[in-house]
């Protein structure tokens, strides 16, 4: 019995290809002399040099902002016309809310009338403010008058007076009394955003009341003076530094007793400043209007002004409520 038997082909190693020709990748701006490929690693005095060799990039001046150039409307989407068209039409608004203020409220309150009352100094604000804590010792409380360059007497600014009313001092008395109020009821944790506002609020509608009372009680009587209107608003702004006094107190978590009594000396205080502010308002003293009072309207003004003074302890008694 025969077998059929058959060796397998020997083994052969394959033949290594190579392509004839291997492409250069493009060159990128990181290696401007093109692509190199090295076997291994460059050779040492390669290494050294791209070590050592820097090259500082070029040096630019720094812009300044005198030179700006103007904004390009293109690129928001307006071209020059529709610009200057936008530009002459904010010029015109703006223009025209000015005269509407000037028909409408400056024969109400003067411009000029405003910045009198804002013509003060540091010791003049610093002297009122003692006045207004202390008003026990001063004299005289009588308003000084000067005369223009037109041959016409009016008052003298804050700044030369001490007795002139002002609007600084109300104003900052106001701000700080809605600080105030608003640190105290964050100390309790009960401060929310709409403390400010409605503190503000209750503010604004105490100063009108007290002037809107002040100024009926003026009509009624027949009390007639210039600037009074801005006068009578001063004067009702004061009683934002007793206030802030009595928070003061309340911060300082003195007791009930202490705390009332600073609120009762800082309403003392406030009412006869008050008391004596207004008496050149109520009962004017110069030449031009004596004899003019007869005694019962004289009386009738002397009421009204003790009235006011008695008054301030409510509106006291609101504002210390937050």
């Amino acid at each position: 019995m025969s077998y059929y038997s058959r060796s397998p082909p020997p083994l052969q190693h394959p033949v290594p290809t190579h392509p004839a020709f291997i492409p250069e990748p493009p060159s990128t701006p990181a290696s401007p002399q093109g692509y190199q490929r090295f076997a291994s690693s460059p050779p040492p005095n390669q290494q050294y040099a791209a070590r050592t060799q820097y090259n500082p990039p070029p040096f630019q001046p720094i812009p300044n902002p005198q030179h700006q150039h103007i904004p390009d409307f293109a690129a928001w989407g307006m071209n020059d016309t529709t610009a200057q068209f936008g530009m002459h039409l904010g010029q015109t608004a703006v223009a025209a809310g000015q005269d509407y203020v000037q028909k409408n409220f400056a024969g109400m309150i003067p411009v000029t009338m405003l910045k009198h009352h804002f013509n003060v100094s540091n010791s003049y604000v610093m002297h009122k403010l003692q006045l207004v804590i202390f008003p026990w010792r001063h004299k005289p409380w009588t308003r000084k008058v000067r005369r223009t360059e037109a041959g016409h007497t009016e008052w003298q600014p804050p700044r030369d007076d001490i007795n002139s009313p002002d609007l600084y001092i109300p104003l900052m008395a106001l701000v700080t009394y809605i600080l105030v109020a608003a640190l105290q009821t964050g100390l309790q944790e009960r401060f929310h955003p709409q403390i400010l506002g409605a503190c503000a609020t209750r503010a604004l509608v105490v100063v009108l009341l007290d002037f809107l009372f002040v100024q009926c009680g003026c009509y009624l009587l027949n009390v007639q003076g210039t600037g009074q209107v801005v006068d009578l608003i001063a004067y009702g702004g004061y009683k934002f530094v007793g206030v802030i006094l009595t928070l003061f107190a309340g911060l300082l978590s003195l007791g009930p007793t202490i705390y009332t009594l600073v609120f009762v000396y800082a309403f003392a205080a406030n009412a006869l400043f008050i008391l004596r502010s207004l008496r050149s308002v109520v009962l004017p003293d110069s030449p031009a209007n004596v004899g003019t009072v007869n005694p019962a309207s004289r009386k009738r003004r002397i009421t009204f002004l003790f009235l006011e003074a008695v008054l301030q302890v409510v509106y006291m008694g609101i504002l210390v409520r937050v």
